[in-house]
């Protein structure tokens, strides 16, 4: 199941979120046991309210205790931009995002809705567009709309990570058929479903659908117990990316007999 991310092989199509777990250690043996190797980490968070730059005190933090865990997991860290409602609060992020993680992959939200929290496409494409010319590479975390998706490609893009479901909600996979379109007209595209998956039941579809990855944060860290909830997502990928590898057979309006009467074991 070897594959190429922006460059860097990978085994895993389990992408983990570090947010809202119950401790560290539980943290720490869920991305140990799902065998990520891609695990986001928001930067907005470690800021204190109304603070728009990192002190010296604040990235040693970082970098001390909660960075150091994520290190020491060995996965590649994805920073992202959650919490920012504009373009230009998002590309201010993501640049802090590289210096203090080390790394010019960054997974770019722009919220343009409270209640949703769905992401704003217009400042989506535009911090897009001067993030990629500032030499990142975009994870951009979109709907599933598909023209949305093609001016993100346009911009430069070469991942993209359309939600399931409002992120939070573990409602699943909500329309289907516009990430089974998403998959079927832009077949390069690096798509991973991110957000709003609920149970393992989810991600097996998204991987059936032809989809490279899963992100998700809530449907681990919630659970009553993250480790076992990551290591079933872990099988659950796994089982849905051989599925889809291996042809699924197609549905039938009518019932066909699986013993064929042939008078022969096998069908020659």
């Amino acid at each position: 199941m070897s594959y190429s991310l922006a460059g860097i092989d990978l085994n895993s199509r389990f992408f983990l979120g570090t947010a809202t777990y119950p401790s560290p250690k539980v943290l720490s043996d869920a991305i140990k046991i799902s065998e990520a190797q891609v695990v986001t980490v928001g930067l907005k968070r470690q800021l204190a309210p109304g603070q728009t730059t990192l002190s010296q005190s604040t990235t040693d933090g970082v970098e001390n205790t909660f960075f150091q865990l994520l290190k020491e997991s060995g996965a590649h860290l994805l920073p992202n931009t959650a919490g920012c409602k504009t373009a230009r609060e998002a590309i201010t992020l993501a640049h802090m995002a590289r210096e203090i993680f080390d790394t010019h992959w960054i997974k770019l939200e722009v919220v343009g809705d409270d209640y949703t929290l769905q992401p704003d496409p217009i400042e989506l494409i535009t911090a897009t567009k001067e993030l990629i010319k500032d030499g990142f590479e975009v994870f951009p975390y979109c709907t599933d709309d598909l023209v949305t998706c093609n001016r993100l490609l346009d911009a430069g893009c070469r991942i993209l990570m359309p939600w399931g479901a409002p992120i939070g909600s573990g409602q699943g996979l909500v329309n289907p058929y516009a990430l089974r379109i998403l998959r079927s007209r832009l077949p390069e595209a690096f798509l991973v479903v991110d957000a709003g998956i609920g149970s393992p039941k989810d991600a097996v579809t998204a991987m059936q659908l032809g989809f490279d990855a899963v992100l998700l944060n809530s449907a681990v860290a919630q659970a009553h117990d993250p480790v076992r909830m990551a290591e079933a997502f872990k099988l659950a990928i796994q089982a849905g990316r051989l599925a889809y590898e291996a042809g699924i057979m197609e549905a039938q309006d009518m019932a066909v007999p699986s013993t064929q009467v042939t008078g022969r074991p096998f069908l020659l």
